[in-house]
């Protein structure tokens, strides 16, 4: 039998406007995140050539820059497996399928210079503050914050000047694109795949 001091601790449904309040506050915490995750989904649609397109493309835009700043925020969190599905992985793992569909769109989209060398600086930036490793509760004690930043500085120099190389006009120009987007998804398989833990 259910005491009636037991009735008054069990906690009561939770009423709408909590629930509205705690779906705000999920929407408006890590700014920093979501306002560089978000510029760098935009600047990859090409917002300068979207706001001549057709009402199709804005929408998509809109769409993206919506999904970005639900996706941007990082997972802080110890990497307990909940789930083998797909959704629960690539939800656990959005701040890396986040800059990965961005430059996707950017190189389909073909911006124009200003906007890939802003770009460029977008998504180190927003590596940097969304990896765990170096912001995170996970993070290395007495970490050295320099270093991450220099070496994805370093490493996205080094992929801008070989997207400039002047490849295009010759014969074997699908050979370098071919085993840029073989390598861009192996990197991608095995950020998302599963750790298996040791059996037994």
């Amino acid at each position: 039998m259910t005491t009636p001091s037991a009735r008054a601790a069990r906690p009561g449904p939770r009423p709408a406007d909590s629930r509205a309040a705690l779906l705000f506050a999920r929407l408006t915490s890590r700014v920093t995140d979501r306002l560089l995750g978000t510029a760098l989904a935009v600047a990859a649609c090409d917002p300068p050539a979207a706001l001549h397109a057709s009402v199709l493309v804005k929408v998509l835009v809109l769409g993206a820059a919506t999904a970005a700043w639900w996706a941007a925020p990082v997972v802080d969190a110890r990497p307990v497996l909940a789930s083998a599905r797909w959704r629960t992985l690539a939800a656990r793992r959005r701040t890396t399928l986040l800059p990965a569909a961005a430059i996707a769109v950017a190189a389909v989209n073909g911006p124009p210079v200003w906007l890939v060398v802003c770009i460029a600086a977008l998504l180190p930036a927003y590596l940097l503050v969304t990896d765990p490793w170096t912001a995170g509760v996970t993070a290395p004690p007495d970490h050295p914050q320099a270093t991450p930043a220099l070496a994805s500085a370093a490493a996205t120099a080094v992929v801008l000047l070989a997207a400039q190389a002047p490849v295009a006009g010759t014969s074997w120009a699908r050979l370098p694109a071919s085993l840029a987007i073989a390598t861009t998804a192996v990197c991608l398989a095995l950020a998302l795949r599963t750790r298996r833990g040791p059996s037994g």
